[in-house]
């Protein structure tokens, strides 16, 4: 798997990344006038696994993924992704001056024809809004809109920024599930950024809480999916990292 390389690279680290990784970080530090956002952070992520980044306010998660994604690259120490990579934000960015299917395959070499942009649209279910305007689109329909447009190019790394922050209930739970499926189906690595402790143990293989910096504490999440909130193994896990982020569990209960 091919790989782009940010920052000074030791030379253990020359290279393509091990096997057993899609991401490999180690020694990232990022400032801002002065102060250390992330500092000296080391994270790996395996083929195919699906992650979960949580943390405070600030914490620098959004950061992280900026600089994973190759659009922050004032760094030190090493990072190591593939070249096929992809980002959704929480805003989905379209350009409200091109139809849905050209924003799909807004970026991608060549010319590309319009079935390539049709064929994402159909696998996030938005087929029958590919000739429409970005601003005739509901919410949930843009975000998916911004998920086809990250999976035409066909990512070993997909990366997610609070996607769905902006979302109402009901349209989050259903975007929650179609990642999910698509993660199942395209098998790519996925890192996802969230605020939302319910939402990444959901959906991820392993849920990492960042803190100062650094990935302060990490768990696997060894629940078969479906996932229910209800399982006393999520609720037990959910009040672990909540504690984590700081939040008194044992106030809320009472």
């Amino acid at each position: 798997m091919a790989t782009d390389v940010h920052g000074p690279v030791s030379p253990q680290a020359t290279g393509a990344p091990r096997a057993a990784h899609a991401v490999h970080v180690e020694s990232l530090t990022r400032s801002f006038d002065g102060r250390a956002v992330i500092d000296r952070l080391r994270l790996d992520v395996q083929p195919g696994e699906f992650v979960a980044l949580l943390g405070r306010s600030g914490c620098g998660k959004s950061t992280l993924l900026r600089i994973l994604a190759g659009l922050d690259r004032d760094i030190e120490g090493t990072v190591l992704v593939p070249r096929r990579k992809a980002v959704a934000f929480q805003a989905p960015r379209l350009m409200p001056w091109k139809k849905v299917w050209r924003n799909v395959l807004l970026g991608l070499p060549g010319k590309p024809e319009r079935a390539v942009a049709d064929q994402a649209l159909e696998e996030v279910g938005l087929s029958h809004r590919s000739g429409a305007w970005p601003k005739t689109l509901s919410g949930g329909e843009a975000q998916r809109a911004s998920l086809a447009r990250a999976l035409v190019r066909e990512p070993d790394l997909l990366l997610l920024d609070e996607p769905f922050g902006a979302l109402d209930a009901l349209t989050r739970i259903k975007a929650q599930r179609l990642v999910g499926e698509l993660w199942q189906r395209r098998g790519c690595a996925v890192l996802l950024v969230t605020h939302d402790v319910e939402e990444a143990l959901l959906l991820a293989d392993r849920v990492l809480v960042m803190d100062e910096g650094v990935i302060a504490y990490e768990t696997p999440v060894e629940l078969e999916r479906p996932r229910a909130v209800t399982d006393p193994r999520f609720a037990e896990l959910r009040g672990r990292l909540l504690e984590r982020l700081g939040v008194d569990t044992a106030a809320d209960a009472a």
